[in-house]
């Protein structure tokens, strides 16, 4: 049996500490000294204060923000940003925007306390249009980021399943990016090269790097975590230049080689907000299956207490005739990319590939409408009585020379066969 997991590596011993250093000495491009002098040297600003916008990542995400916001804020406020004048915008791409209520699950209550936070909306009427990218997607994007002097993103690197790495400026270009384009850029998903692990052979991150650009995204705090979710690295700077010395950082720690396809695998997303649904924690599935031999087994172990996390995900599985992988992919193909469908795409594209079998505390039945082969029979069943059956039903299928692996945080482990 083969453990597929990030390398062990240590945390900061001081996790504030790690982003005032990074802060202190920035990843190419301007520090945040020099931004704001820019700024205020010019003419349309004049003896206005400067404002700032910072794109945070919303509840879906492990950002540890507590760690992130506190250097950041004291440097913006040290450099003469009146707290009033920084905004947090929490960046919930085409997830439903959060509540105020809920904005203390991701920002400490004495930052809330202290500077103005607001939740993205994808579909709100006041988006501004910056054009369109190279390959014709309209780029709508937040207006109160826009409004801002000094645009700012704050999140971690970790792999992508097809944008190869999350980062820079996607908390930004996707977080706040409108509905239509959100849903023209992830159409690349498809693509060769919008693989796990890829960055500028990519074409789905390179477009989003695009509307980066476009937005005027003007700096990058972010984070690279080990498996208990504490900073190992920390980097702030140009964007493109976190992201370049990242990337290798990050790739040190979670990518895996595999010497062979695997028989059967284990896989957690990696706990909770990495399976708070079906949406996120799709993502092990679709790693752990690039080392899986085909009609390989799957046992995907996801608690998803906020179901599906996709209404066009459900709409489109309600359809009486998505009864099997082959229907659903042979709708996709029909009707061509739409967000929601995608991850029933995704799902079908994985599945169809294995012997799936789903450990969860989602309803059985709902489970099955969606395809995913649930263990349990009926509601109630502990997790750990349904994993000690699926393993004990897997284990009968198996060759006397079969290759087992466990992919606990399988949502950030990228798993390289070596051929």
């Amino acid at each position: 049996m083969q453990l597929l997991a990030s390398r062990e590596v240590a945390g900061a011993a001081d996790e504030l500490a790690a982003v005032a250093r990074a802060l202190a000495a920035p990843a190419g491009g301007r520090s945040l000294t020099e931004l704001l002098t820019s700024i205020r040297a010019r003419p349309e600003v004049g003896t206005r204060r400067s404002s700032v916008a910072i794109a945070i990542n919303d509840k879906t995400r492990p950002v540890p923000h507590e760690y992130l916001l506190p250097p950041l804020l004291a440097q913006l406020e040290a450099l003469g940003v009146a707290s009033e004048e920084i905004t947090l915008i929490i960046a919930t791409g085409t997830h439903a925007p959060m509540l105020p209520d809920e904005f203390s699950q991701i920002v400490p209550a004495e930052l809330l306390a202290r500077y103005p936070a607001i939740s993205h909306d994808c579909d709100a009427t006041d988006l501004v249009s910056l054009g369109r990218t190279r390959r014709g997607v309209e780029v709508l994007t937040n207006r109160r980021f826009m409004e801002a002097d000094l645009r700012i993103v704050v999140g971690n690197i970790e792999p992508h399943q097809f944008m190869g790495w999350s980062g820079g400026v996607k908390s930004a270009a996707v977080g706040l990016a409108g509905r239509a384009t959100i849903n023209g850029n992830h159409a690349l998903m498809t693509a060769p090269g919008s693989e796990l692990g890829h960055y500028d052979d990519n074409p789905a991150r390179q477009e989003v790097e695009e509307i980066g650009q476009m937005m005027g995204v003007d700096y990058a705090v972010n984070v690279i975590m080990n498996d208990r979710r504490e900073i190992v690295h920390a980097l702030a700077g140009d964007p493109r230049a976190v992201m370049r010395q990242g990337i290798p950082l990050a790739r040190e720690i979670f990518q895996v080689a595999v010497a062979e396809p695997f028989d059967l695998m284990i896989i957690s997303p990696g706990g909770h907000p990495k399976d708070i649904n079906i949406y996120q924690a799709q993502k092990a599935l679709g790693h752990a299956t690039l080392a899986m031999r085909r009609g390989g087994a799957v046992i995907w172990v996801a608690a998803c207490p906020d179901g599906a996390g996709s209404k066009g995900y459900e709409e489109f599985m309600a359809d009486p005739a998505m009864t099997s992988h082959a229907t659903v992919l042979a709708r996709y193909a029909a009707e061509g990319y739409r967000l929601g469908p995608h991850k029933a795409w995704q799902i079908a594209r994985d599945a169809s590939r294995v012997r799936l079998r789903f450990v969860s505390d989602m309803a059985p039945d709902f489970a099955r409408h969606l395809l995913l082969n649930p263990v349990a029979d009926q509601p109630g069943v502990p997790p750990q009585a349904q994993l000690t059956q699926a393993v004990a039903a897997a284990l009968t299928e198996l060759p006397a020379t079969a290759h087992i692996g466990v992919m606990p945080w399988a949502n950030a482990t990228i798993p390289l066969l070596v051929k």
